[in-house]
């Protein structure tokens, strides 16, 4: 069964060991179905970086638009984190299920064997869940078939520095970024969150976000300015956002009425959240993206300052020096 979460500390994150070229890279399918060719594809990509995709054949299971039973793709889950072979874990897709699997999983299974667990959108869930509650280090990251599926679908410097093992690195907001500044300031804070929608929903049940002395990651797809709105005023209502350090927005693609409106998210985006007292960036692309999907490390302290550009500076390591694979049999 799942758990509630503890109140949020300062203690330490524990940091899974780093990813290298050569090792097995575990792939998922936590929420939606998916499709054997952008799996193939995925793999193939992963292969061209230097690392061994494995996978079970269930994968490829379907119920309605899920990818199998609940059972299946927890009993998936949790003997990726068991297996010692098994370096890293990236989600093959989002989509729509991830949350079924948080009243079903063996927690005990996964907190033993801390490992790298990457994925976005659905797997918002599982990503802020495993930094809350087992005080895991997850990466907001590419995922199999949407990103190592297609060419520059992966930022590499970042998705290398992340899992790597790289003490102190920085993003690059370099004019190609897209980021652009809303609000001016410096913050220092724990680098967290996710798909917006996702967020929201956690709110009301065992599994909320813990927000405070964050530098807060928030991005989307598809939804209108009037819907961020409302789910920006409602993260506000709540208290999510009075004690965050900073907030930095995603690419947000698509999120947009129609073509000819008369106005702008960051205008939309600047009301609400202009008078927080926190520097706010927009446009950094991670999660749902149109190229070159950048790797974040939530549960590490990060620095975000925002002037006429903005930068955004990973503080500490993100993962742990490796230790030898053991193979293990299934």
């Amino acid at each position: 069964m799942g758990y509630r979460m503890s109140p949020v500390t300062q203690t330490p994150r524990i940091k899974p060991p780093a990813l290298q070229p050569g090792d097995t890279v575990g792939i998922v399918a936590p929420a939606s179905r998916i499709k054997p060719e952008m799996l193939a594809a995925g793999c193939e990509g992963l292969r061209r970086l230097g690392y061994r995709p494995f996978y079970f054949d269930s994968i490829l299971a379907e119920e309605t638009y899920f990818a199998g039973s609940v059972e299946r793709r927890a009993r998936e889950l949790e003997e990726m984190f068991v297996r010692d072979d098994v370096r890293a874990i990236v989600c093959a897709r989002g989509g729509y299920g991830a949350n079924y699997l948080l009243g079903v999983l063996d927690w005990m299974k996964i907190e033993r064997h801390p490992k790298i667990f990457c994925g976005y959108s659905d797997l918002t869930v599982l990503l802020t869940h495993f930094a809350d509650a087992a005080g895991f280090v997850t990466f907001h990251g590419p995922m199999v078939t949407k990103d190592f599926a297609r060419e520059d679908g992966v930022d590499l410097p970042s998705w290398e520095a992340a899992l790597g093992g790289r003490s102190e690195w920085a993003l690059d907001f370099g004019p190609d970024s897209g980021v652009t500044p809303l609000v001016e300031g410096s913050a220092e804070g724990i680098l967290y969150g996710g798909c917006l929608s996702l967020l929201v929903a956690s709110l009301g049940t065992p599994y909320e976000i813990q927000t405070a002395g964050t530098i807060l990651f928030l991005e989307d797809v598809g939804e209108k300015p009037y819907r961020i709105d409302r789910m920006l005023m409602h993260l506000k209502l709540a208290g999510k956002l009075a004690d965050v350090r900073g907030i930095v927005f995603g690419e947000m693609l698509d999120c947009m009425q129609h073509p000819g409106q008369g106005y702008t998210l960051e205008e939309v985006v600047l009301r609400l959240l202009g008078e927080l007292g926190v520097p706010v960036a927009f446009g950094l692309r991670s999660g749902h993206v149109s190229k070159r999907n950048v790797t974040l490390p939530f549960g590490v302290r990060a620095a975000l300052r925002v002037g006429r550009e903005a930068s955004l500076n990973i503080l500490e390591a993100a993962t742990a020096a490796a230790v030898p694979a053991r193979l293990t049999t299934s």
